[in-house]
């Protein structure tokens, strides 16, 4: 080349010189040097914002969550990439298929912080995941209708032990008994209940009625005994107790109505403590305890699809004669995928596995929106706590030392990246 021809590229070069110059060789720079200063930056700290790195607790959560991260996060996205471009690889619709798994990748973090807030909400009403939670728990644990009954005025119930309801007195065979609860309105009653209505006497038998002694209106109602409007405890469980012992047990009727054999008579009557058990609500999803793995999860679901896009353009590559022929010497579809499929795509599963790694560490969009403010700190990840340090602690010597650690552990693994596809350009 002659000099012409080298002063035409470098001035071709030099407005990318000079961005990659302004944008990142010089934050590089500033953040080094101030890492070394106080937090007015007037004076010389030396390594005092480092070891703060090790030293204060919000750091030290956000490097054990950075761990758990680099760990699982591109793990278990490499990992569903692969089963996703495998099984997809000879299906009709796969490329449907894959479509759909890669569009979360056009939706920014902010979003997808957003999207997964309401998805983890506790409320089984308006989060995803707890209805889902909810109704599979519900199916093998029904909760009951009357988690909030409890005896009124001048009830014949008192409080027993473990949650429970029992009768002060005894009970007799043909002497109708009641036993009405208050505490659950009236549009939470069960479909199945109906009007309440008097028990009858039943020569050998203990009856009696369980019903919502509450009407409404100001001096409407007579206090224990069932009124027209009052509906019955449909399903409610009633047990026969003698010398702690339960010698029979029924279930109301619609209309609360409920009979007992001959045995009841001189028992206490007990409501037990499972009409009464509280609604299940799920999981606490953005508590302390399943914060991290649920940021991680919205995380899986917005870069599994680029994991499997880079995956399913190596398989694309992978020579079928190889295939073909372990299937003839034998081997089945879990064999030739372990000991053929799984080698030949080694080198793209870790290009994959090391470009989530280097995403992960600057991960922050997700933890900052996700996460509320009451478990922030339990999901804690360094480029958070930059933000923090940085802007709301007024802090930017701390800030810049975390800036800086980051970069050192980003540059191993960028090296090894590149160290890799120089290595797969020479074959």
């Amino acid at each position: 080349m002659t000099g012409t021809r080298r002063a035409v590229a470098a001035l071709f070069l030099l407005p990318a010189l000079v961005l990659l110059g302004a944008l990142v060789v010089y934050p590089i720079g500033y953040s080094l040097v101030r890492s070394f200063y106080d937090q007015s930056g007037d004076g010389f700290a030396g390594l005092d914002n480092y070891k703060a790195l090790f030293t204060d607790d919000g750091i030290r959560t956000a490097l054990k969550n950075n761990v758990l991260w680099v760990v699982f996060a591109p793990t278990v996205a490499t990992a569903l990439g692969l089963i996703f471009a495998v099984l997809t690889e000879r299906i009709r619709w796969g490329t449907a298929f894959k479509l759909v798994v890669f569009m979360p990748m056009a939706i920014s973090m902010l979003a997808t912080g957003i999207i997964f807030r309401l998805v983890y909400d506790q409320d089984p009403d308006k989060g995803v995941a707890n209805a889902v939670w909810v109704g599979v728990h519900d199916t093998f644990a029904q909760s009951s209708a009357f988690p909030k009954a409890h005896p009124g005025r001048q009830s014949p119930l008192e409080a027993a032990r473990g949650g429970a309801f029992l009768t002060r007195e005894p009970v007799r065979a043909g002497s109708p008994v009641s036993l009405p609860l208050v505490g659950v309105p009236p549009d939470q009653m069960p479909d199945s209940a109906k009007k309440a209505a008097p028990a009858t006497s039943e020569p050998g038998k203990v009856t009696g009625t369980t019903w919502q002694d509450f009407t409404r209106g100001k001096g409407v109602g007579t206090l224990g005994a069932p009124d027209p409007s009052e509906l019955g405890y449909a399903g409610m469980r009633i047990e026969a107790v003698k010398d702690g012992k339960v010698v029979a047990s029924t279930t109301a009727a619609g209309d609360g109505t409920f009979s007992l054999p001959e045995a009841a008579d001189g028992a206490q009557l007990r409501l037990p403590a499972s009409n009464f058990k509280e609604a299940y609500n799920g999981l606490d999803w953005l508590g302390p305890s399943l914060v991290t793995p649920a940021i991680i999860g919205s995380y899986i679901w917005m870069w599994a699809g680029f994991a499997m896009v880079l995956i399913a353009a190596g398989l694309a590559s992978v020579p079928r004669e190889l295939l073909e022929a372990a299937r003839v010497d034998g081997a089945n579809e879990w064999q030739v995928f372990r000991r053929v499929t799984v080698p030949l795509l080694a080198p793209v599963l870790a290009v994959v596995t090391v470009t989530l790694m280097i995403n992960v560490l600057k991960v922050f969009d997700l933890v900052f929106i996700i996460a509320p403010g009451s478990s922030q700190d339990d999901a804690n990840v360094l480029a958070l706590e930059l933000y923090r340090k940085g802007f709301s602690e007024d802090q930017p010597g701390i800030a810049s030392a975390i800036a800086v650690f980051l970069l050192l552990l980003v540059i191993p693994v960028m090296w090894f990246n590149v160290r890799r596809l120089r290595r797969e350009v020479r074959r």
